[in-house]
C-alpha cells in the first residue's frame, strides 16, 4: 500500500487575494501559518512559525471566501519539483531550485459559525 498525504492545520495570517496566471487559471493566494514548539536543551521553549501559500483551480473560489484569522485545515499530496533560475546581470549564472508543494485535495474551516 502506498500514500502520499499531507495534513496542515493552521490560521489565516491575511485575508486572501484572487489572482490569475497567465495561463487563466485561478489563484487564490492564502497565507496560513503552522507552528512548531519544543523544549531546548536548556529547559526553556521554543518554537517556529512556517508559512504555507496558495490554492488553485477548482479550490480558489472558495479559498477566496477565507478570512484573516481563520482556523482552517489544508489535505492535500506532497510534491517536489526543480526548476532552474537565472541570476546577475554581467555575469549570468543559473540556480537549480528546488521546492515543496502541496497540491490541495480540500479544504476545511475549523471555526464554528456564530
Amino acid at each position: 500500500m502506498y500514500f502520499n498525504g499531507t495534513v496542515l492545520i493552521g490560521y489565516l495570517g491575511s485575508d486572501t487575494e484572487q489572482r490569475e496566471s497567465k495561463s487563466g487559471a485561478k489563484c487564490t493566494v492564502l497565507s496560513l501559518a503552522t507552528k512548531r514548539s519544543w523544549k531546548n536543551a536548556e529547559g526553556k521553549y521554543e518554537s517556529r512559525t512556517y508559512w504555507h501559500r496558495v490554492a488553485w483551480n477548482r479550490l480558489a473560489e472558495f479559498a477566496a471566501t477565507l478570512k484573516k484569522g481563520m482556523h482552517v485545515q489544508l489535505v492535500g499530496e506532497l510534491r517536489t519539483r526543480v526548476y532552474e533560475k537565472e541570476y546577475g546581470n554581467l555575469r549570468k549564472f543559473t540556480v537549480k531550485q528546488h521546492m515543496c508543494e502541496i497540491a490541495l485535495r480540500s479544504i476545511l474551516k475549523l471555526e464554528r459559525p456564530l
